[in-house]
């Protein structure tokens, strides 16, 4: 199966290492800001055959990369965060013409922790209070992270909560308040918390990424998920389950 990745950054470069120490995957080309051997500025520079666009480059990318994959019909996954309303509605509507995965957190362990809020949360309702919180390395650009979001979308009424994007002044916690707080330093990968705290007793449930290898691994799993699906947008649930 070969590969296009789109983005050779940090991630990107972890992204082709891990691809080159798994079996059945080949890397076609890369996409990235300095052209070289096998890296190329622009998607139309590549006129080798492959089977699928990994995306892990930045949110302004994305008209292009689409712009590209639906005349081309390449199945796509997309791993970039940071994307506005109305780049994630072109992205809905490019999967209405391709298999397109979508995820704010490619890592297996963080798709398994947000099904476990959605049931926690739902099982407690009302009754505890809850707080997330997120940390990532200083060179991280939107906060709160694209997981912290995933995360926040799995409590329970969420719709009904007034979301706090930190702390300032002597405002008193409301009972429908959902603190989201963003940490920023050093290398840290991700680490992501949800508080869960009542009276007298506190759930934790706290997903820690040691590298950027689990987000590599997990893009590489919906790689080999997409190229054989029929258009639709999919999430890492779905990978999951296949």
């Amino acid at each position: 199966m070969k590969i296009v990745l789109v983005g050779y950054g940090k991630m990107g470069q972890v992204v082709a290492q891990t691809l080159a120490e798994t079996s059945g995957l080949e890397m076609t080309a890369i996409v990235g800001k300095t052209p070289g051997a096998d890296v190329y500025a622009e998607l139309s520079a590549i006129d080798a055959p492959f089977d699928c666009l990994v995306d892990f480059s930045h949110h302004s990318n994305i008209e292009k990369i689409l712009r590209y994959a639906l005349p081309h019909q390449k199945p796509l996954v997309i791993c970039t965060t940071g994307f506005n309303a109305a780049q994630e509605a072109q992205i809905r509507t490019a999967a209405e013409k391709l298999p397109v995965v979508y995820a704010q957190n490619m890592s297996v362990g963080v798709n398994v922790m947000m099904n476990a809020v959605r049931n926690i949360s739902a099982a407690l309702g009302n009754a505890f209070d809850v707080e997330l919180i997120e940390a990532h390395h200083n060179l991280k650009e939107d906060a709160p992270s694209g997981t912290a979001k995933m995360l926040l979308s799995a409590i329970n009424h969420i719709e009904d909560k007034t979301v706090v994007y930190g702390r300032e002044g002597h405002r008193k916690r409301e009972k429908n308040d959902i603190a989201v707080l963003a940490v920023r330093g050093g290398t840290i990968a991700g680490v992501h918390t949800v508080l869960f705290a009542g009276d007298d007793e506190i759930i934790e449930i706290k997903h820690t990424a040691l590298s950027k290898k689990i987000f590599a691994v997990g893009a590489l799993r919906a790689a080999r998920f997409v190229v054989h699906q029929s258009p639709g947008l999919y999430g890492m649930t779905d990978v999951l389950e296949n």
